[in-house]
């Protein structure tokens, strides 16, 4: 067999410049301290090297739309302590004017401040995030939320909520519509109402009463009737016989699993109507217990009137303040879950970073022995080579 000059040069200038490649390889992952450089250096880590980057981009976004969230749910929160504040000065100045001490002229002062902090609370429900947006219209949130056309207040927006995404199956709701804040409250006690005839001529103060056996109330509408300062009967709204009853001062009056007590002296005639607890807004709730405060007191009939229009919108008030509470709870627990996701999607970034790192980075140690093995093997090729390539027959003769 014979071996050409040329294919013995050109098998070893391939030798050569195959261990040139590997040496450059191993260099060039040294220098970047990635053992992959291209993916066909690896294709299987490389694949799953790719899903990890994603994976880890997706978890950074879902961290920048948790901060958005986090964001939004602190503004309103902070807009909900202004609206709690403002409520609890109102029931303030409500028991205030409530005192038999207080004359027309002091409670017509009273009512001016009452009806600034209604001002300011319509304010607060038609604030704008730091988005530029309604932070109360539910989606709607180009549209302002609550206006008002003398005592009646309307809401515009809607009742939905914006969610926003935190994790690959969480989302977290970024507000709350104005609706569920300041317009879906049950009015009296949550359960039913209790009011006075306005013909009424007694004295005789409503008590806030309670729902003492829930299967039994209907939530229909009855009326109790005096039949004279001792004596009363109870209707249903058909004028149906409910019950009747003895009654003396400070009585508690039951039915239909219901019960509340009237003070005073109502005489002959004078009735008082019982009903469920409709939704009331909190702005007419306390429009009307302002328009309760600024009643003039003139005898024990319009003292009574006094006494029981500002019971009932201290009643509404109660339960537009634990409407807030309500929100608030939900907004904290919304708070929580953010972060406690934020510290989930940490964790889970590290633990993903640190397998990408077991795919893609370089062993130093390993690298740089193979470095080594590689410069004395290329060393040996290049001398093997320019001896070979000096030989000659004629060295010989």
């Amino acid at each position: 067999m014979r071996v050409s000059t040329l294919s013995s040069y050109l098998n070893g200038l391939t030798s050569m410049q195959r261990l040139q490649s590997a040496l450059d390889q191993t260099q060039r992952q040294i220098s970047s301290g990635r053992r992959i450089l291209v993916p066909s250096d690896d294709p299987v880590a490389s694949a799953r090297a790719l899903d990890m980057r994603e994976s880890i981009a997706r978890l950074g976004q879902f961290d920048r739309n948790a901060g958005i969230a986090q964001n939004r749910l602190s503004q309103e929160e902070s807009a909900l302590s202004s609206v709690n504040d403002a409520l609890q000065r109102v029931r303030e100045l409500a028991i205030q004017a409530n005192n038999a001490t207080q004359s027309n002229e002091s409670r017509s002062a009273i009512a001016v401040e009452m009806r600034e902090l209604l001002d300011g609370l319509v304010q607060v429900a038609n604030q704008k995030g730091g988005n530029g947006q309604y932070m109360f219209a539910g989606l709607l949130a180009e549209t302002q939320p609550v206006t008002r056309s003398g005592s009646t207040f309307s809401y515009n927006g809607d009742q939905r909520q914006r969610l926003i995404q935190i994790s690959e199956s969480r989302q977290v709701a970024d507000g709350d519509s104005g609706a569920d804040v300041f317009f879906r409250i049950r009015a009296g006690n949550g359960e039913f109402t209790t009011s006075p005839s306005a013909a009424n001529t007694g004295t005789g103060v409503l008590g806030p009463g309670s729902l003492t056996n829930p299967t039994l109330w209907d939530e229909g509408q009855y009326t109790v009737t005096f039949l004279d300062p001792a004596n009363y009967e109870v209707r249903d709204s058909g004028g149906g016989l409910v019950g009747t009853g003895a009654f003396q001062s400070g009585d508690t009056i039951a039915f239909r699993g219901i019960e509340f007590s009237i003070t005073g002296e109502p005489l002959a005639g004078d009735q008082f109507d019982v009903a469920g607890s409709p939704f009331k807004d909190m702005f007419t709730a306390i429009d009307d217990l302002v328009s309760a405060v600024e009643m003039s007191v003139n005898d024990g009939a319009t003292r009574a009137a006094l006494n029981n229009g500002i019971n009932a919108g201290l009643l509404n008030i109660d339960q537009a303040i634990g409407n807030v509470l309500d929100v608030r709870t939900r907004v904290g627990s919304r708070l929580n879950a953010i972060e406690q996701q934020v510290d989930d999607n940490g964790a889970l970034v590290l633990t993903l970073q640190d397998t990408l790192a077991g795919l893609e980075d370089l062993d130093y140690a390993e690298a740089l022995s193979r470095l080594s093995q590689q410069l004395t093997t290329l060393e040996a090729a290049q001398q093997s080579f320019v001896r070979t390539q000096g030989l000659s027959l004629f060295n010989f003769l």
